[in-house]
Order: structure tokens, then C-alpha cells, then sequence
């Protein structure tokens, strides 16, 4: 998911506190300005703007360096100077999200709540089920937010309600939920207006840019497998009716057949996702595939056979590069996906093991 959407980020720590546990209370947080007493004890006061080490790690996030380990332990921090009448807003403790709540409440007084969702961003936890409300009830309790505040409301990010029921958080706690808008960007606005979004804020958008923001992190995910393949096709090559015979004249055109490909399924298809016709993600890459390996069969002027297998394959590697962008997007839904998995895996194994025929019999007739 994208976690400029996350409006709500993560900051927070137990460290051994006693209840209610305190988040970012490590000393080498380097967010953290200092420890704000409140009615519930010791509580850490983060800063709301970011240092070179948070651009850092906000460009590692993109491209997926050490993104397991980039999370913050769950409890209680503290925007500004915050009192009993501060607003609190709910997040999840993936620091990206965090850094991104922070900054956009510069200027303003505010207690954070942040849930364990083992590191993942409030989108993706709450379909999982990690940002839900048997979390936040139990947070609230540990937190002792009664304690800290005299109002009853808790803003939620709304791309975590798909996790949290309010009516049931209210029952068992006291707490209204009130759901924020979908960008952190929008937080200000919305918390000067009395915590009221206009529709706007309620909208989720997947423009061009968007779109390529969480091209990087797949890239990284995909160059291995892709130079695993690309070194097996290598491998077939080099086989022949007559024994091993090695010839780097050919690796050009495998080289260009795998990097192609990837660069067609990763780059081009969540580019061109609006323009590509249908609604599967599955059929959207196989589109883009087939005018890769179109491009492709021309392009290394291949044979018939060849040819053909160099299609299949393009089709069957863009569709499946394709169909992991169905959880980036606002395009889909959970229900969508898994209608969608099934019939596209399927296809593509089909399509895979075609063009894998295809290919051999060209190469050893």
C-alpha cells in the first residue's frame, strides 16, 4: 500500500513501562524531545519534523530496504504540549506512518495512539485484521486514556475502518470513533473544522505519481527471481542436440526477453493501469505483456515457434507482475482479489508452461 495514504502513523513503545505503557520512550529514538508528564505518568513528546535520518529511511521504505524492521513499539506519544482536551488520533506502528502523522501535526497539540499492527501501515493492517477493534479497545485500556482526557473520541484513520467497529469500541470503552480523512496531509484542516471532512478528504486517488511510488519496492522484490530466471535460461542455452555449447551471441536476446518483461509488468502496467482495459489487474498485465512480447518477437526477430513462446511468456509474466499491484490500489477490493486469484494463477502457470514448451522445441529442433 501506499503510505502517503496512512494518515494516521505509528510511534510508540511499551519499554517496560508499567501500565499504561508509553511509546518512543527509547533513548535513541532520535524523534523523541523529551518525556511530557501527564495524569497517566511519563509520556514521549516526538517531533513533528523530520530530520535527514527520516528522509533516509523514508527513501530505504521505498525500495524496500530493511522494511520488517522499520517499526516502533505500540502505546502512547505526545504531539506539541497536549492537555485533557487534546484530540487523540489511533495509528499503527509502522514509522513511515508515524513520520508521516507527525509531520503533518506541526504546529498543534495532540496525543497519539498507536496500536500493534507487527509494523504494517494502517491500510494493509486493517485488512488483515492487526489495526481492528479488539486492538484499540485493549490500547485504550492500557493506555489509561480515560485518565488523560476528559472528551470520550478517538479519530481513526479511515483506511483502517474496514478493522474497526465503532459502535462496538463505544460499548466496551466509552469512546466514540470518529474517522479521519484518508491523507495526512488533510489532518490539519480537518482537525480545525471540528474533526468534519469534506468530500474530498474522504477520497481515496491513485494518480500517475502514486502509482509510481510503489514501483521501487517491487523492483527490488522482483530483480532477484528475474536474474534466477534469467541465469536459467542461460543454463537451457547453452544445452543443445549435440552436447554444451555455449553462445553469448543469444544472451542478448534472453536478457532483453527477462528485463523486458519485468520492466513491462512493474513500470509500465501501474503507469498505464487507468488506460489498460478491464477490470482484473490479471487481464490489465496480460494486456501489457502481450505488447511486450509483440515488441519483443519483432524486436529479436525470432521464428514462428519462438516467437510464440516469447509471447506466451511475456503475457503470462506481466499478468501475474500485474495482479501484486491489487493490494497497492483503490481499484479492487479483498472480495475483488480473491475472485480474481484463482482464475489468473491458473492461466498464467497455463501460459508459463506453454510458452516453456514452446521455447525448447524451438531451441533443440
Amino acid at each position: 500500500m501506499n503510505d502517503n495514504l496512512d494518515q494516521c502513523g505509528g510511534s510508540g513503545c511499551d519499554a517496560g513501562l508499567p501500565k499504561p505503557a508509553c511509546a518512543c520512550s527509547g533513548a535513541a529514538r532520535h524523534w523523541v524531545l523529551e518525556q511530557l508528564e501527564s495524569p497517566v505518568g511519563k509520556v514521549p513528546r516526538v517531533a513533528s519534523r523530520w530530520t535527514w535520518k527520516d528522509y533516509l529511511g523514508a527513501v530505504a521504505m521505498r525500495w524496500g530496504v530493511g522494511r520488517r524492521r522499520y517499526l516502533v513499539d505500540p502505546g502512547l506519544c505526545a504531539i506539541g504540549h497536549p492537555g485533557a482536551d487534546a484530540p487523540v488520533l489511533v495509528t499503527a506502528n509502522y514509522k513511515l506512518s508515524l513520520d508521516h502523522l507527525r509531520r503533518a501535526l506541526d504546529g498543534f497539540d495532540a496525543w497519539i495512539l498507536v496500536l500493534d499492527t507487527k509494523g504494517i501501515n494502517v491500510w494493509c493492517a486493517a485488512g488483515k485484521g492487526t489495526f481492528g477493534t479488539e486492538e484499540l479497545v485493549g490500547r485504550l485500556a492500557t493506555a489509561n486514556v480515560k485518565r488523560l482526557v476528559h472528551h470520550r473520541t478517538v479519530v481513526v484513520p479511515q483506511l483502517g475502518a474496514p478493522g474497526v467497529a465503532a459502535h462496538e469500541v463505544q460499548k466496551r470503552t466509552g469512546f466514540r470513533v470518529v474517522y479521519g480523512p484518508v491523507r495526512a496531509l488533510d489532518i490539519p484542516a480537518f482537525l480545525r473544522d471540528g474533526m468534519r471532512t469534506t468530500p474530498a478528504m474522504r477520497q481515496v486517488t491513485f494518480t500517475l505519481w502514486e502509482r509510481l511510488v510503489v514501483v521501487p519496492v517491487e523492483l527490488v522484490h522482483t530483480f532477484a527471481s528475474a536474474a534466477l530466471i534469467m541465469l536459467g535460461f542461460f543454463l537451457v542455452d547453452s544445452l543443445g542436440r549435440h552436447g554444451v555449447s555455449v553462445t553469448p551471441g543469444h544472451w542478448g536476446g534472453i536478457a532483453a526477453l527477462v528485463w523486458g518483461n519485468l520492466f513491462a509488468g512493474v513500470v509500465l502496467t501501474p503507469m498505464l493501469l487507468p488506460c489498460l482495459p478491464g477490470r482484473a489487474f490479471a487481464c490489465k498485465g496480460a494486456e501489457m505483456g502481450a505488447l511486450a512480447g509483440a515488441a519483443l518477437w519483432w524486436g529479436g526477430g525470432y521464428g514462428f515457434v519462438q516467437g510464440l513462446a516469447v509471447l506466451l511468456l511475456s503475457v503470462a509474466a506481466c499478468s501475474f507482475l500485474g495482479m501484486t499491484f491489487t493490494g497497492c490500489t483503490p481499484y479492487t477490493s479483498a472480495s475483488g482479489v480473491r475472485r480474481e486469484m484463482p482464475w489468473g494463477v491458473r492461466l498464467q502457470i497455463l501460459g508459463c508452461l506453454a510458452g516453456l514448451v514452446l521455447w525448447l522445441v524451438a531451441h533443440f529442433q
